[in-house]
């Protein structure tokens, strides 16, 4: 259940489901009674008041209502339009929702395409703890942004598949532990052209060296090195290696001595690019980590001219400020906020959608390092990546991130491929460092992450 459908999509899939002989009133029904078995295997019954907002998320409040009620909960329904609902009622006010111990959200779905009264944000924020239907009041179900106001829930149970804003920040916050419950709606309901997803190994196949190969054959990564921050160049040298690549170079710009007292397995060539260019097996290149942003600015072009796989990160991307169009060629762009921001402008409450645009206009796939990382391609694919660690905001990184990805684009992946199951490996390898993870560890947990991927898990 890798899809991740906007609250248009959804929407269509429940018309499809009535049309297979799903009606909307028996999957309210299931989705009502899913609310209240999530709810009664995690908590202890106690004051519970459920808040039903009018449309269809209302209903499966009303639901959730009866069957808590039926196992014993002090129940009372607050409604924001005519009852449907035959127990305890209460005023919608903020002072009952103070007075009850647990509050159901179930006020407005993830179709919500307004900001949020502000009498209804003082009725939900007296809450002390909630459970939301769908995604919490308030939080748009498209791009995990919030509408004025919306609650923090403890538990949050959607249904079918969950939608991009269940995983983006700050909706994958608030929505707490979130429970995707089948309510019986059929798979053959599914929109057509879905094209956003959960990254997952799924989604993606790594490469397995061919038994008859040799290294050329799994790929010549080079790594523009500065004479600057070292660090940077070798900590990307290092993570290609380790990622499957059969050769790294290190192409000195300077500091030359620097990185050959470095891995002895990495090799330090100070010729300049366009010779190094002339051997065509150097097939995927990293520029920009740590290499400065005069020596970026020359590079760059010859590379993206030479028509090779590049990943472009840090000072390559910086030179490219307000230019976008400079990065045409590319294979995978990798900016942090504050480089796109600087490269395509303020991504805005969107970023899904502004990372899209960004790759349409480059043609190349663009990756948005975060805690959310979110990846797409000029074909209008995108991924949410959720498995990164908080403790993965680390300096160097993104370094060993570009590393990886140009380890894998070397050994054939397509682009976009690549570009997701580097930020997989990426996060799995930060989950088993823990919280003392420093971007020298990430290289050598690459092996363990590599087999957690080719197992699904």
């Amino acid at each position: 259940m890798l899809e991740l459908l906007t609250p248009e999509e959804t929407a269509a899939a429940d018309r499809a489901a009535a049309a297979l002989g799903r009606p909307v009133a028996w999957l309210m029904e299931n989705a009502g009674r899913a609310v209240a078995r999530a709810m009664r295997a995690r908590l202890r019954p106690c004051r519970t008041l459920v808040l039903c907002g009018p449309g269809n998320n209302g209903g499966d409040g009303y639901v959730a209502a009866r069957h808590l009620a039926a196992a014993g909960w002090p129940v009372r329904v607050a409604s924001l339009g005519p009852p449907r609902w035959h127990g305890l009622r209460a005023p919608f006010t903020a002072e009952a929702a103070a007075r009850a111990d647990l509050v159901v959200d179930a006020v407005f779905g993830a179709g919500l395409s307004r900001d949020l009264d502000g009498g209804l944000a003082d009725v939900l924020r007296a809450a002390r703890r909630v459970v939301a239907v769908d995604v919490p009041s308030g939080l748009d179900g498209a791009t995990g942004a919030v509408r004025f106001y919306a609650p923090q829930a403890a538990l949050t149970v959607t249904f079918f598949r969950l939608k991009p804003g269940h995983l983006l920040l700050p909706g994958r916050t608030l929505c707490g532990e979130t429970v995707l419950a089948d309510i019986g709606l059929p798979d053959a309901a599914m929109p057509a052209g879905v094209r956003t997803f959960r990254n997952h190994p799924a989604l993606w196949t790594l490469p397995a060296p061919d038994p008859a190969g040799h290294k050329y054959r799994r790929g010549h990564v080079t790594v523009l090195g500065g004479a600057g921050m070292t660090g940077a160049a070798r900590l990307a040298a290092a993570a290609a290696r380790r990622a499957g690549a059969g050769m790294v170079t290190i192409a000195a710009t300077g500091a030359a001595d620097i990185y050959r007292a470095g891995a002895p397995g990495v090799m330090v060539d100070e010729r300049p690019v366009a010779e190094l260019l002339a051997d065509s097996r150097r097939n995927a290149w990293v520029c920009g980590p740590g290499l400065g942003v005069i020596a970026a600015a020359a590079a760059l072009p010859a590379l993206l001219a030479a028509g090779r796989q590049v990943v472009v990160d840090a000072d390559a991307l910086s030179v490219c400020a307000d230019d976008p169009e400079r990065l045409r060629g590319a294979a995978v762009l990798t900016p942090h906020a504050a480089e796109f921001a600087r490269v395509f402008g303020p991504p805005g409450a969107d970023r899904l959608a502004a990372v899209r645009a960004a790759a349409v206009r480059t043609g190349a796939v663009v990756l948005l390092k975060g805690a959310d990382t979110i990846v797409a391609a000029p074909d209008g694919r995108a991924v949410v990546n959720d498995n990164a660690p908080p403790w993965l905001a680390t300096a160097g990184a993104g370094d060993v991130l570009a590393g990886v990805i140009a380890a894998l684009l070397g050994q054939g992946m397509p682009a976009w491929e690549a570009a997701c199951a580097g930020a997989w490996l990426h996060g799995a390898a930060a989950t088993r460092a823990g919280p003392g993870l420093i971007a020298e560890d990430l290289p050598a947990l690459l092996p363990a992450a590599f087999d957690a991927a080719r197992g699904g898990r």
